[in-house]
């Protein structure tokens, strides 16, 4: 019975783990630009919910889409404005500037909130969740159920508009794309932004999990980049395999182990993938 507990939690992990990393992907996949901001990008979204919650009154779970809106905002205007400069030039390029620009924002929050740590804690918590001898705080589930929801109407825009067959267009082939009529420069400064703006709806479902504080960002960036490894780079289906396999990988070490060894766990898992499969555990090239 231990063990189904275990594996409970997680399972929820895991989804929480699939939307930090989802817009991770998304953009590294499409962009080849690994996004040293994403952590930042998280925290900042954490921030958000816990301001408006005890400024505004306003839910976290109300708050997702309001978040979203601005971190999809601020993604468009950095990649508009900055990243699409050097978006051509070899990846320590890109890689170094938004290296750079992590430091700005996480500076910046330190100096506005300070480094420590601050709580979300609600009036009217959810409850707790009984599946049989499993007990779930109510929370935590409906994180991650909304995790699952953004994580799959992600896929669905992808998969089912325009927009998001431009994407794919660009991800799989960008001359082709442009030669058969998609604005590139635009489609970049689109996914820039839908990667930060499940960065910051990330962010909201966290702080009802996590402390909130700026030196969370680089614990955030290294689960994407892991989950990112482990599914298979710019796959949603990818994102959320990755997600539940880290979830359950650091769960069951830190049982067996101690929690003190579940990350380590977790970077051993990654190494051995990619030295056995390197493309992830659903990734193909040139597919998004």
């Amino acid at each position: 019975m231990l063990y189904l507990q275990v594996a409970a939690n997680g399972l929820v992990l895991g989804g929480l783990y699939a939307c930090i990393a989802v817009g991770f992907s998304l953009v590294w996949g499409v962009l080849n630009v690994i996004n040293i901001l994403h952590g930042s990008f998280i925290v900042l979204g954490s921030y958000l919910a816990l301001f408006a919650y005890q400024v505004l009154g306003l839910h976290p779970f109300l708050a997702i889409l309001p978040v979203a809106a601005a971190l999809y905002a601020v993604g468009h205007a950095t990649q508009g404005l900055l990243v699409n400069r050097v978006i051509a030039a070899p990846v320590l390029m890109t890689l170094t500037l938004t290296f750079g620009l992590d430091l700005m924002l996480n500076n910046t929050m330190i100096v506005a909130f300070t480094a420590d740590y601050r709580r979300l804690n609600l009036e009217t918590p959810l409850g707790v969740l009984f599946l049989g001898d499993v007990v779930l705080p109510g929370d935590r589930v409906a994180a991650m159920a909304l995790a699952l929801l953004l994580t799959g109407g992600l896929w669905l825009l992808l998969r089912g508009t325009r927009l998001g067959r431009a994407v794919v267009a660009v991800r799989m082939d960008r001359d082709a794309a442009a030669l058969m009529g998609v604005n590139v420069p635009r489609i970049n400064a689109v996914t820039f932004g839908l990667g930060a703006a499940m960065a910051g709806a990330a962010g909201v479902l966290l702080a009802l999990i996590f402390p909130v504080s700026p030196l969370n960002s680089g614990l955030f960036l290294g689960k994407a980049f892991t989950v990112c490894v482990l599914g298979g780079l710019g796959s949603v289906p990818g994102a959320l395999v990755g997600g539940i396999a880290l979830g359950l990988i650091e769960s069951f070490g830190a049982l067996w182990l101690g929690p003190e060894w579940a990350i380590t766990i977790s970077f051993m898992v990654l190494i051995a993938v990619l030295a056995l499969r390197p493309d992830g555990l659903l990734g193909r090239r040139g597919y998004a």
